[in-house]
């Protein structure tokens, strides 16, 4: 079986744009192909949990056996003809990948017609693939509808271009997920759900830079995913997950600052700083309905109001939900996808001093200077105003997020005792950020006056646990204080 390198990246699109796409695309010969793929895993799933994913494809009646593994748009992949409809479980790397005596069986199946094109564009060679089919597993089934560009030879740099250029011809949208992916969501029934933060696992060996490109890829693929939630149905959840993978990308930016460098690099930040708070007033709205409203009216008795609150607060939400996934369907989020991944992949800042150095001592550095900035900013916790309590939940939010990008390099367990002391100090912050936030945020929905009514006392008694608030935050940071680093 024979290992190799892909360089892919993949567009969800709608069948009506596929004809703009081919057309917008240089010329070649067209060759359509319809493809039959199963994709095979153990009965408790032990290739997915893996990060690899094993398929089976018959074509004219020849079979060819593919493993993947990785993340991001750069995957290791294996591939070896094969002679039977099941794959051959001695091929490389599957042994090493299965546990001793494991049996595969059929997961799901994909079936696609392909259009498929070859061209030289700037140097590079580029294979283009529109296909068009479904995911089934199951009683369930997908549609699919995507564009992939494939580097066969030449320099990467080619391939953004080439999807700038597409992009500007039709609406795509850069997606992290391949079929294998949507396979097995489709089967957890996790295919429509909104996305979490997946762990990162870094190579103890691996330099700065590729570390930095597995933090960011992950980032930029929970933006992806829950964008393109929202665009099928927008929900709270997609809305929050979609802002936390933008924070988390913000964050790689100041945890790997002292590796990049570059003009580019203020303009990602601007970027994804527009993204964030694009999604800022739907969270707001989303935390007073959840965590102020909601027991208030499951009280014994209820402020005078709650319903006529309910019914404009709901309103108000279901409007800023709407504005996320415009943002998430607007031309602005697609381009910020393409160029933020061509930066990450191709970035002059690859090259920056530091970059290629291995990333333990950079990490343990990192972190320093974070739980630095974070103490400096300490005395907040108790004596500071709500601008330094802010400031202050930020920094604790960075290193947070910090710490879990670098778990894999110093083991689950130190790492989870000392996020437990550091998530203590966040989420009291968070509460009081809350409290600053709801006034103005409920002062611009122009409610009606009994609304309005249950709105102040609902905040006036929230306001009233404040200085409970602050000596709890001063006892966290304390806690923190005395919390054992796990870094070296």
């Amino acid at each position: 079986m024979a290992g190799d390198r892909e360089i892919e990246l993949k567009f969800a699109c709608g069948p009506e744009d596929l004809a703009a796409v081919l057309a917008a695309a240089p010329a070649g010969d067209d060759e359509t192909r319809e493809l039959i793929s199963v994709y095979f895993d153990t009965p408790d799933l032990a290739l997915q949990k893996a990060g690899a994913s094993l398929r089976v494809r018959e074509h004219k009646g020849r079979r060819v056996q593919t493993l993947k593994r990785g993340q991001g748009l750069v995957r290791e992949e294996h591939e070896a003809a094969i002679e039977g409809l099941a794959p051959d479980p001695d091929l490389e790397p599957l042994p090493s990948l299965l546990p001793q005596g494991a049996t595969l069986r059929p997961a799901f199946n994909v079936r696609v017609s392909r259009r498929q094109r070859t061209f030289r564009y700037r140097g590079a060679e580029i294979e283009l693939a529109l296909d068009q089919g479904e995911v089934s597993g199951g009683d369930r089934q997908r549609p699919i509808c995507e564009v992939e560009l494939e580097l066969k030879s030449g320099e990467p740099a080619a391939l953004f271009a080439l999807a700038r250029e597409l992009s500007a011809a039709a609406p795509l949208y850069l997606a992290f997920d391949g079929k294998a992916a949507r396979g097995q969501a489709l089967v957890a029934g996790d295919d429509q759900k909104a996305r979490k933060s997946q762990p990162v696992d870094l190579d103890e060996d691996a330099t700065v830079a590729e570390a930095f490109r597995t933090v960011a890829g992950a980032a930029l693929a929970q933006i992806a995913a829950n964008a393109a939630a929202l665009r099928l149905q927008p929900n709270p959840e997609a809305v929050h997950q979609m802002r936390v993978g933008a924070r988390r990308f913000r964050s790689a930016l100041a945890t790997f600052k002292p590796a990049l460098q570059g003009e580019a690099l203020e303009a990602v930040k601007a970027d994804f700083k527009w993204l964030g708070h694009s999604c800022d007033a739907a969270r707001n709205l989303d935390a007073f309905a959840e965590e102020t409203l909601k027991p208030a009216e499951a009280g014994v008795e209820p402020p005078p109001g709650a319903y006529a609150l309910r019914k404009g607060l709901d309103a108000a939400r279901r409007e800023a939900w709407e504005r996320a996934r415009e943002t998430a369907g607007s031309e602005r989020f697609r381009a910020l996808m393409i160029d933020a991944a061509a930066w990450v992949e191709t970035g002059p800042w690859r090259e920056a001093p530091g970059a290629g150095a291995p990333i333990g001592g950079f990490a343990d550095k990192a972190l320093k200077r974070h739980l630095k900035k974070l103490a400096k900013r300490g005395r907040a916790a108790g004596g500071g105003d709500d601008e330094a309590r802010h400031h202050l939940r930020i920094e604790a939010k960075k290193l947070r997020y910090a710490a879990e990008a670098f778990t894999s390099l110093y083991g689950r367990k130190p790492v989870r005792r000392y996020l437990g002391a550091l998530k203590d100090l966040q989420e009291v912050l968070g509460e009081l950020n809350d409290l600053v936030t709801a006034e103005p945020l409920l002062a611009g929905l122009d409610l009606p006056p009994e609304a309005a009514f249950a709105a102040g006392e609902l905040v006036g008694g929230k306001a009233a646990h404040k200085p409970r608030l602050i000596h709890a935050a001063q006892k966290a940071f304390k806690g923190l204080e005395a919390a054992e680093p796990f870094w070296g």
